[in-house]
């Protein structure tokens, strides 16, 4: 019978540490310091990355008809 009880509150114990470790690291998230905002991207911003890569596209496609042996 004492067998029964050491191995009850072996589990019970591992159970409460399992627990314990878990409320640790939920309120070590919550003290950390919260995120910085993203930085606002204008609309000229994106116009200029997107003509970047329209450009470069181009180019692409230009190099392509020049070196048919380059196609898949």
């Amino acid at each position: 019978m004492a067998g029964g009880i050491m191995q009850r509150s072996g589990r019970d114990g591992g159970m409460v540490a399992s627990l314990v470790g878990v409320l640790l690291l939920s309120l070590g998230g919550c003290a950390s310091e919260p995120p910085k905002p993203a930085p606002a991207v204008t609309p000229d911003q994106v116009r200029s990355h997107a003509d970047k890569a329209f450009e470069k596209l181009k180019q692409e496609e230009q190099n392509r008809a020049v070196d048919p042996a380059m196609t898949p």
